[in-house]
């Protein structure tokens, strides 16, 4: 897997630390996981493939009563409720959905499991996955070396972007433009909090959810939301008067489920379900159906990137 890393992660400018407050901030400080000179650290290609496993255990083989769900025959998962069109709730019908939630649902068929979802906040979701609170987290989590000492990970099912959200005719147009004295939003925890922190060395402005921080950038109490590329295109809508200045620039790591660390059958699991949904063509299927500019597998893995496991098969939607 050799992806070229984006100009910008090389050579992102070295800016002074400035404080931006906002009394409609709805959040609180954050901790940022990265360290000050390498925020993504782990979240290379050439990095994530050495966690992706090498074959998986066939679906037969899998051992359901070893799995330590809190509750028997039922995966219980953390997810997000505002983050389309990865993880949302569909409030038409009250149940939760997007890629990430209708592939999982897809992979615990393959295993013969229910799966419940449960609303949680993305700042929390890791640490609940940890205690035990959920059997696992779905929220288009970007692998991170940082958050690999909090939970482990799937195999990847999908890989990450980042975007910046502006109003429309706004100064700030590419990520070069992010320097002191602008006011950019974070969802507080997401690897893009850690990206402004500890790369850029600024100061964001930290919400709770995707929703609060679109919703600043409307009424322009910020400059820019720096955003998951799909979150930002999920949240932008013609005629909110916003814009994706610049999309889809790669962080070159893929997404995974999270699960507890003391959990591998889980893990194990989970890997299994997702190879066989890789080849039956269902993972190609969904990812057409939610990311519309992706219609072929060669738009779905990109330069070599492929999902699951290094032994998995890529089988084109039927």
């Amino acid at each position: 897997m050799k992806l070229k890393s984006p100009k910008w992660l090389v050579t992102a400018p070295v800016a002074a630390v400035v404080a931006l407050t906002l009394a409609a901030c709805g959040a609180g400080g954050s901790t940022s996981s990265g360290s000050p000179t390498d925020a993504l650290k782990g979240a290379d290609q050439q990095s994530t493939d050495k966690y992706t496993t090498a074959s998986v255990t066939p679906l037969d083989k899998i051992d359901k009563s070893k799995l330590n769900l809190i509750t028997p025959g039922t995966i219980k998962v953390g997810t997000l409720s505002d983050a389309p069109p990865n993880i949302y709730l569909d409030n038409a019908t009250g149940q939760f959905t997007g890629y990430d939630n209708e592939l999982l649902k897809a992979m615990a068929a393959k295993l013969g499991l229910k799966v419940e979802f449960v609303s949680t906040k993305f700042q929390s979701l890791l640490a609940q996955v940890k205690t035990k609170q959920f059997d696992m987290g779905s929220s288009s989590i970007s692998t991170t070396d940082a958050r690999r000492d909090t939970v482990a990970f799937t195999n990847g099912y999908d890989y990450g972007y980042m975007a910046i959200v502006t109003k429309e005719n706004a100064k700030v147009k590419t990520f070069d433009d992010l320097k002191q004295g602008v006011r950019i939003g974070v969802v507080q925890g997401t690897v893009q909090d850690d990206f402004v922190t500890n790369t850029l060395k600024l100061e964001p402005v930290r919400f709770p959810d995707y929703n609060t921080v679109y919703a600043n950038v409307k009424s322009g109490q910020i400059d820019t939301w720096v955003a998951p590329s799909q979150q930002a295109e999920g949240q932008v809508k013609p005629g909110d008067g916003t814009t994706i200045a610049q999309k889809k620039v790669n962080t070159q790591n893929f997404t995974a489920y999270a699960v507890a660390k003391d959990n591998p059958a889980l893990t194990e699991a989970l890997n299994s379900a997702l190879d066989a949904v890789i080849a039956d063509g269902t993972w190609s299927k969904l990812t057409a159906q939610w990311y519309p500019d992706r219609p072929t597998l060669k738009e779905q893995t990109p330069e070599g990137w492929k999902p699951g496991s290094k032994a998995a098969q890529v089988t084109a939607a039927k």
